[in-house]
């Protein structure tokens, strides 16, 4: 079983965890740029795929980004809009529709690069307001009288983690289309999802900013070799990508790209009719659960908390689309936690050494927020293992109470917590033939990082921000509490019987 991507054409998110670039996909703001801001803006074409043809569109990106920047120092694009202007000729379809506005949100893959290293990050969910459809029948020019989409919203940071030139560039983009009629009821289809490439090759990047290289401060002295009492030793953040699971190809997700990347460039050659397929939802959708259970490492505080069993209440496949000309199948299923009826993970006690020599005791609750956690899942069916790429993304906010330092209580009060939710992302890989490493179904390994945001609402009578937030929160480096979850296998609804329900807690890994 697979689980992926919101449309077929859209490329797999690439992270160089052990490179020398940092795509950091928290929404979390980052550090005071050491230079001034500069407004940036870039004019690009695009090629868009309306179910009546190919269609031009012209793109504006805006984002003030920095001049210059430290090296793994977090970058917000802020004030980003995304400009699509559509000619007359592609708004036929909706005109047919007797719709009178269209409204659209999107998704911009911006291409980030340092020297030889590079990584897409996807913005997300910019959303433009409706605007008035020109009426059919007026205006000679098909090429004139046009509508102008005006996304806006708040995107992904990025840090950059050598010293160099970097550059951010837009690249595939995604718009899905809303229509309505003069009395604000929607069209019949009311949605269409139409996908756009770059229509040249030039090289535009909408910024270059200066990286320079920043020397932290030195290493704290390491303790003794036995951990304090009651505390846990760090999970060991891997160099590189996790080592492959017994029997799975140790290339597994440099070779997922490779292949979807080769068979991309032979669409020319195939039937863009046959392709690609997006199977109704009612047809696979199917209600699952498990558990999951694992460390995640607090960096600053040189230990790791135990984190669960989470109870996972699972909807698979609700997106499941089949590329036969990618040959791909991409797949987006939805998780809950839930702990007592709450969407939380259950309690946890871990003691650290805070600021190297105070032993401090907290209970910690990761809550979930927002809506479910998306599992995406990308395989590529032309090669006999078919290898694929899970990512699983929450949105999590931190809890901690029943303090003590050194033994003696410390009254944080009832809602000491991050001041917003972070983003854990989660990333597995596998195969189905031979079953190996993680996959959806069958569990396995998950890893990844976090950036934890400051805290608020901490201490009765004073004022505990401060110290929590020193103590614990991320400074934007990419080896930051890492997170190593163990997922046991899916107890699926349609098969209540099978060996693997009741779900079953697994044994957490380091």
């Amino acid at each position: 079983m697979t689980l992926d991507a919101r449309a077929a054409a859209r490329r797999p998110l690439h992270l160089a965890l052990g490179g020398a670039l940092v795509v950091a996909t928290a929404l979390i703001p980052g550090a005071e740029s050491v230079a001034a801001d500069q407004t940036s803006e870039v004019t690009l074409p695009y090629t868009c795929s309306f179910p009546s043809g190919a269609e031009k569109a012209d793109v504006t990106v805006k984002a003030v980004l920095p001049v210059s920047v430290r090296t793994e120092e977090e970058i917000r694009p802020g004030d980003v809009t995304v400009d699509v202007s559509l000619a007359r000729s592609a708004l036929a379809q909706f005109t047919a529709l007797e719709a009178s506005t269209l409204s659209a949100v999107a998704e911009l893959t911006v291409r980030n690069t340092i020297g030889e290293h590079s990584a897409d990050a996807s913005w997300q969910q910019l959303e433009a307001p409706a605007v008035p459809l020109p009426p059919q029948g007026e205006g000679e020019d098909e090429d004139q009288d046009g509508v102008v989409l005006a996304a806006t919203g708040e995107v992904p940071t990025v840090a950059f983690g050598s010293p160099g030139r970097a550059t951010i560039t837009p690249a595939a983009l995604s718009l899905t289309l809303a229509s309505f009629t003069e009395d604000g009821a929607p069209t019949s289809p009311p949605e269409l999802t139409v996908v756009c490439e770059r229509a040249d090759d030039e090289e535009r990047p909408l910024a270059d900013i200066t990286v320079r290289d920043n020397a932290g401060p030195p290493a704290p002295t390491p303790g003794p070799d036995e951990p304090a009492p009651g505390k846990e030793e760090p999970a060991e953040p891997p160099e590189k990508p996790a080592p492959p699971a017994p029997g799975l190809d140790p290339d597994a997700h440099r070779k997922i790209d490779d292949l979807t990347e080769e068979r991309r460039e032979a669409l020319d050659e195939a039937d863009p009719g046959s392709c690609p397929i997006e199977i109704p939802p009612e047809w696979v959708m199917t209600t699952a659960e498990t558990y999951a259970a694992g460390y995640a490492n607090a960096v600053k505080l040189d230990g790791a908390a135990a984190l669960g069993p989470a109870f996972m209440k699972v909807v698979l496949n609700k997106r499941y689309i089949n590329d036969s000309c990618a040959s791909t199948v991409d797949v987006t299923s939805e998780v809950d936690f839930e702990y007592e009826g709450k969407r939380q993970l259950p309690p946890t006690q871990a003691t650290f050494l805070s600021y190297g020599f105070m032993p401090t005791t907290a209970t910690m609750v990761l809550e979930q927020v927002g809506p479910p956690a998306v599992v995406q899942t990308h395989t590529v069916t032309n090669t006999p293992t078919y290898p694929e790429e899970s990512t699983v993304t929450a949105q999590l906010s931190m809890r901690l109470y029943d303090v003590k330092v050194n033994g003696v209580p410390l009254d944080v009060g009832p809602n000491c917590r991050t001041e917003r939710p972070f983003e854990q992302v989660l990333k597995g890989y596998g195969q189905s033939y031979p079953p190996a490493g993680y996959l959806v179904a069958t569990g396995g390994n998950l890893t990844g990082y976090a950036h934890i945001p400051p805290f608020k609402g901490c201490g009765v009578g004073e004022n505990l921000d401060p110290l929590f937030t020193s103590a614990i929160s991320s400074v934007g480096k990419k080896a930051d509490n890492y997170t190593k979850m163990t997922q046991a296998p899916l107890c699926v609804a349609t098969n209540p019987d099978g060996p693997d329900c009741p779900p079953k807690v697994p044994k957490p890994e380091r």
